[in-house]
């Protein structure tokens, strides 16, 4: 019961929100996420750690001629993607506090209906459930980029738009043909399709259905050239949705739905899998040094860390399946507080060129420390979150190839490079003409960063809190895969 309450508690709030006028819209926002955020800590209260399988579950019929179920749970993967949606939503909608945007109501229940299709995707224990939720968490973030976005929003959403819908398309009839090929009546469980057997000629075929769905929203090369356009039109919420947790459904995606399905499929491309990753993770970090504007530098270093996720998981152990989750949460943390930094030199300075910008750290101490922190978990440090997953993702991979590892590597050096180079470029530097004028952090902007700050830290000194809510649910995953 406690899956359906924290699955349907932002879409109760966001009917909420709409009658809402003015800036009351946002404060009720705000403390609805909450209160989710709170649920979602009592559904880990309940959780039992040591079970690998799905549990809070819910089922009912949902269209019982067709052997299709309303069914939720979660297993460890799960609720640590449900923990992070959760925490991360608040503080989103706090970080828009300092803009006022038009139709406040609008906006903010967008951000909470969006927020009911992420839990769905990543509680759906139905594929056509799932499909349905994937769908439903990309119609918010559509509207609220296309209508708050930057001057060229409807071209650019446009093509995210038709992007995730073909994505989408493959999906659909990859789970179509699994769902006629279980027996009997036909169901759309997923352990009835972990259960399938198929020829290696299907199992080919719908594995690149699924992965082109996946890739193309995480994204991975060559299915990205979407996002780096679509993050810097979009306001910075919905590129914080967007980066933060809605590239987590991709991946996702590939853990719950692609390898246990069709391993076979997997163990024929999975090699192909990995080199288009560790293209994405070069090719992305050598743009990411190139630019100029701060959003389009996050952006392709976001494509950068993704391209070794993909490549962790694909390596089909261990190291490189934990490395992949862990750094799922790692990365939201990161890239949410990199864009809202980035947000709050813009609403300062009205400019996101590295070139003019420059000495801001003389006026701003507060933010230059925090902005190190958050670098410096990007770019993977000991003792941060990103070396966590870096690390385990890095093994895997070099437990799968030690060329493939030694290539994979370069993200940490690359990663320093551009990183490295925008924190001086913006914060130190040569005077700019906002270094006299620019203010430090308020106290609302702390609110956001201090949680932020301290799961980097938390992550990377304790890691064992969040992987051993995970493990048994990778093993139980590898179990099924290697059948």
């Amino acid at each position: 019961m406690i899956t359906a309450l924290i699955l349907f508690w932002p879409a109760l709030a966001a009917l909420l929100v709409l009658l809402i006028k003015g800036t009351g819209a946002k404060k009720v926002a705000f403390i609805a996420a909450l209160v989710e955020f709170a649920l979602s800590l009592f559904a880990l209260s309940g959780f039992n750690t040591q079970n690998g399988s799905t549990q809070l579950a819910l089922s009912f019929p949902w269209v019982e001629s067709a052997g299709i179920n309303f069914s939720i749970g979660m297993d460890g993967i799960s609720l640590l993607m449900v923990l992070l949606t959760t925490f991360l939503v608040p503080l989103i909608i706090l970080s828009s506090y300092k803009h006022e945007y038009k139709n406040p109501n609008a906006f903010y229940a967008l951000i909470l209906f969006m927020q009911t299709g992420l839990i769905g995707v990543f509680v759906a224990m139905d594929a056509f459930l799932f499909y349905f939720f994937w769908e439903v968490a990309l119609i918010p973030v559509y509207f609220i980029a296309a209508i708050w976005g930057g001057a060229n929003r409807v071209k650019v959403t446009f093509k995210f738009f038709v992007y995730t819908i073909f994505g989408s398309l493959f999906m659909l009839a990859a789970f179509v043909y699994l769902y006629l090929q279980t027996p009997g009546t036909h169901t759309s469980d997923i352990n009835a399709f972990y259960q399938l057997t198929l020829s290696a000629e299907s199992q080919s075929w719908i594995f690149w259905f699924l992965f082109i769905a996946f890739a193309i929203k995480m994204p991975v090369f060559p299915f990205h050239t979407w996002q780096p356009d679509t993050y810097t039109e979009s306001p910075a919420q919905a590129t914080m949705l967007l980066s933060g947790i809605m590239l987590k459904m991709g991946i996702y995606g590939v853990i719950r739905w692609l390898l246990p399905v069709v391993p076979f499929g997997v163990s024929q491309w999975d090699e192909v899998v990995l080199v288009l990753a560790i293209i994405g993770i070069v090719y992305a970090s050598i743009i990411a040094i190139r630019q100029r504007d701060l959003k389009r530098l996050i952006a392709y270093s976001s494509i950068a860390h993704v391209g070794l996720i993909a490549a962790g998981i694909f390596t089909l152990n261990m190291q490189g399946l934990q490395g992949g989750v862990i750094q799922m949460l790692s990365h939201g943390i990161n890239v949410v507080g990199m864009f809202f930094i980035i947000d709050i030199i813009f609403s300062r300075t009205n400019t996101r060129e590295i070139t003019s910008l420059g000495g801001i750290t003389q006026n701003a101490k507060a933010l230059s420390i925090f902005f190190m922190i958050l670098l410096l978990g990007s770019v993977a440090l000991p003792l941060t979150n990103g070396f966590v997953g870096e690390f385990l993702l890095l093994a895997g991979v070099y437990q799968y190839n030690a060329w493939f590892g030694a290539v994979a590597g370069l993200t940490i050096i690359l990663g320093a490079v551009y990183m490295l180079r925008m924190f001086q470029g913006v914060m130190f530097g040569a005077k700019s003409e906002f270094t006299e004028t620019f203010t430090d952090l308020n106290l609302n902007e702390k609110a956001v960063l201090i949680p932020l700050v301290i799961m980097v830290f938390w992550i990377g000194l304790f890691p064992n809190t969040f992987l051993s809510i995970s493990e048994p649910a990778v093993m139980n995953l590898l179990g099924i895969i290697n059948r």
